[in-house]
């Protein structure tokens, strides 16, 4: 018998192909992937860990991880981890992570462009003010003008006598107008969906 030739009786047909054991590579994929998620979840804070239903064991496993403190033995915890979660449905830890990441995306967001704007009205542009009004027009102009004015007598100053109040004031300012415009549209587009759903009721 020709021993370069294969005979498919022996082997695993193409109906028997998911019928095979898992290779080790697929395997080591699978622990990686688990490992992976087991970080991400010990990303998240406390309180936010706390929400998510998941065994004892693994809580128990995440919180052990944090209590230790050398590189090596945090290294065997989280394969630990990878082995405990084996045993449990990831697919609502996957969901949790997540949905926590894109919160965190949107926070972000929303820092960037409160600094965006900060920088936009601290600059010498005049139509500034009208445009920032054009999107929040709630906002008390004087008490915008007068926090610009503080912030930029703040960035005129020589480095070392500025004190950054002024700057941090009016990013506080901002983030609380995103914040409430956020708020009001939220409200807004909740009212719009029941009064919707009513009508098609």
């Amino acid at each position: 018998m020709n021993p370069k030739h294969f005979d498919h009786d022996e082997g695993y047909g193409p109906d028997e192909e998911d019928n095979r054991p898992p290779s080790k590579s697929m395997l080591k994929r699978a622990s990686d992937e688990l490992q992976k998620l087991g970080k991400q979840l010990l990303e998240m804070p406390d309180s936010r860990l706390a929400s998510i239903d998941m065994p004892e064991r693994l809580r128990d496993a995440l919180a052990d991880y944090k209590k230790t403190r050398s590189f090596e033995g945090r290294r065997r915890q989280l394969q630990f981890i990878g082995k405990v979660m084996r045993e449990v449905d990831a697919e609502p830890l996957r969901e949790a992570v997540a949905e926590f990441q894109l919160g965190h995306a949107r926070n972000s967001l929303a820092l960037h462009q409160a600094e965006r704007w900060r920088a936009e009205l601290v600059s010498e542009d005049k139509d500034v003010v009208t445009r920032w009004v054009g999107e929040f027009p709630d906002t008390d102009v004087q008490q915008l003008r007068a926090l610009i004015r503080n912030a930029r007598k703040d960035a005129a100053l020589e480095p070392e006598k500025r004190n950054g109040r002024a700057f941090r004031e009016l990013f506080q300012y901002i983030k609380h107008a995103m914040d409430e415009q956020d708020k009001a549209s939220k409200v807004a587009q909740d009212a719009f969906e029941q009064s919707h759903g009513s009508d098609e009721a």
